[in-house]
């Protein structure tokens, strides 16, 4: 009886210990998954709401800025305090300007920027590709009308009372390729931005302009090949324009202004594009 004992004694001492065990092993785990979750939601919310799928509600308003258009509305977020600001100019995507452009628009003026996303489609939007084409090509068939909307849109904000008189260009897909049209024959302005937007490799063309230009690529991108980016900057380059173009790794086309389309392979990117563009634009815009 004193050996049947003593087994259950042992049997239970065992059992105390493997359930111990068990209990370290989950509080363990809970701690690593809570700092996980934690690092997550910490990158995350390093980023402007909106490109992560969570801004709005909208604290701008629609404006007209472009006399030659009375369909063109615009979207103006301001910053808090009389200022004065630098402004920013966004370019939309190529299905025009969306509730996305818009709350990154108020992202901006959280920043302490005067942001205007413009419209170039005459209020228009598109719905789906064949859409979002047309309106590209029929957009870029007139790039003088272009030219002379961007025009209107920097004269708008360099003559606002609490504006510093410091403007910049920022355009993503279609409006990046836009950005640069504006930067080589468009009003003076103070920085160009492009996020993986059609490039060109001429010196000569580029030795116009007078300001440092900002650039964001995806080595995935089929539509602007790594070699397209290589060849702009390294004509950036023998003109002696200062610039900070960088090629993502493991990200496609459109990652950035839609970081939530895929989240764990965009987000680290993402935050490092978006503390470059923060510094390219206090670099360039601040007096």
């Amino acid at each position: 009886m004193n050996k049947f004992r003593d087994h259950v004694r042992t049997i239970k001492s065992l059992t105390e210990q493997l359930m111990n065990l068990a209990y370290i092993f989950l509080f363990s785990f809970f701690l690593i998954f809570s700092n996980n979750i934690n690092a997550n939601d910490e990158s995350i919310s390093a980023l402007p709401a909106s490109i992560i799928g969570q801004g709005g509600p909208l604290q701008g308003q629609n404006i007209s800025y472009f006399n030659q258009d009375d369909l063109a509305r615009g979207y103006l977020s301001l910053p808090e305090g009389p200022g004065p600001h630098p402004a920013v100019i966004l370019i939309h995507e190529w299905n025009g300007l969306v509730d996305r452009v818009r709350e990154t628009a108020d992202e901006f003026a959280k920043e302490g920027y005067i942001a205007l996303a413009v419209d170039l489609y005459s209020g228009r939007v598109g719905n789906n590709r064949g859409e979002n084409m047309s309106l590209v090509q029929e957009t870029l068939a007139q790039p003088d009308t272009i030219i002379d909307n961007l025009n209107a849109a920097v004269k708008m904000l360099k003559e606002r009372k609490d504006s510093n008189g410091k403007v910049a260009t920022i355009g993503w897909c279609y409006g990046g390729g836009v950005a640069l049209s504006f930067a080589l024959g468009g009003d003076n302005h103070d920085g160009t931005a492009i996020f993986y937007g059609r490039l060109l490799a001429d010196p000569d063309q580029l030795s116009h302009v007078n300001h440092e230009f900002y650039g964001t690529f995806a080595s995935n991108d089929q539509g602007i090949p790594v070699s397209d980016v290589d060849e702009f900057v390294k004509s950036l380059e023998a003109v002696g324009i200062n610039n900070d173009i960088h090629i993502y790794d493991e990200v496609n086309h459109g990652f950035w202004l839609y970081v939530d389309r895929n989240p764990e392979v965009n987000t680290e990117p993402a935050k490092d594009a978006w503390a470059r563009l923060k510094s390219f634009l206090k670099r360039n815009l601040t007096i």
